[in-house]
């Protein structure tokens, strides 16, 4: 078992660190907001520290979940980064969805100090996350990611390295483009149903189990067809996501027609209102 400091407790990562502890690793945590933090050492145990470089302070392995990409270089960098805390050799591992840019230069960091650094974003949502099947994407060298993939075990279904720094975070923008599309085509067909006096539920039940079906059809349809849009990712982080996605595609000369314009329907999505429901809630705009 190793000694592990996990920075970020927001809905993936209170659950991820909680099966990190149940896994019987010795893990200290860190939220910016410290009541977070209080609260699931009083559900899980082990210690809650003040900055992200107290609790990095003696970690073998250091896991981030934050926001965004200035999130991740605050509680990675700096005199109260991680970074400062964590001993020579030891792995930082990235769960967050942020830019291939952000990663290569905090791997560079990382480097320079002797540390290690696997950029591995998640998928699997809230649910996944709660439940330990994350698919996971990885990226570092063949190294640190053999040492970091048995702690990562705790909360993984899959968990794979694709390439080099940066490379788990261009996989993970492949999931979001593949995702917005699906979503889109998933609220066309319900809306379409319902317009149509179908049955959606009776429909997704025998077109699931053909060439149509999706995680996402199978999972949020329901809730869906009853308007509730309480149960994932939220569109914020999903426009988020897109963004990075939009912004590499111009710089390697990649077309992404399709998640250009869904990523307008999540704005229409946001100007309602539903900024913090479910990616699923794309399908108000066509009610």
């Amino acid at each position: 078992m190793a000694k592990v400091a996990f920075l970020g407790l927001g809905v993936m990562g209170f659950p991820m660190a909680g099966h990190l502890a149940a896994k019987g690793h010795e893990v200290t945590v860190y939220n910016r907001t410290a009541a977070k933090a209080e609260a699931w050492v009083a559900r899980h145990k082990g210690r809650a520290a003040a900055t992200p470089r107290d609790a990095a302070t003696g970690a073998e392995f250091v896991m981030a979940c934050v926001g965004n990409d200035d999130d991740l270089a605050q509680v990675a960098s700096g005199p109260d980064g991680a970074f400062s805390g964590m001993a020579k050799g030891a792995v930082f591992v990235d769960h967050t969805t942020v830019s291939a840019q952000i990663t290569r230069k905090l791997a560079t960091e990382a480097a320079a100090l002797d540390l290690h650094f696997v950029d591995a974003p998640v998928s699997g949502g809230q649910a996944g996350a709660e439940n330990g099947q994350l698919s996971i994407m990885c990226g570092g060298t063949p190294e640190d990611y053999a040492r970091a993939e048995p702690v990562m075990a705790a909360y993984a279904r899959i968990c794979r390295l694709i390439g080099d720094s940066g490379a788990g975070q261009l996989a993970k923008m492949m999931n979001q483009i593949c995702i917005a599309g699906l979503m889109q085509g998933l609220s066309e067909a319900l809306a379409f149903g319902q317009k149509a006096g179908l049955d959606g539920e009776k429909v997704v039940e025998v077109i699931s189990q053909g060439a149509a079906g999706s995680w996402q059809m199978v999972n949020r349809h329901k809730t869906m067809l009853q308007d509730k849009f309480d149960y994932g990712f939220a569109v914020d982080w999903m426009r988020k996501d897109l963004g990075i996605c939009l912004d590499t595609a111009d710089e390697i000369g990649a077309r992404l027609p399709v998640t250009a314009l869904v990523d307008q329907f999540y704005k229409d999505v946001q100007l309602m209102g539903g900024g913090r429901g479910d990616t699923s809630s794309l399908i108000r705009r066509l009610k």
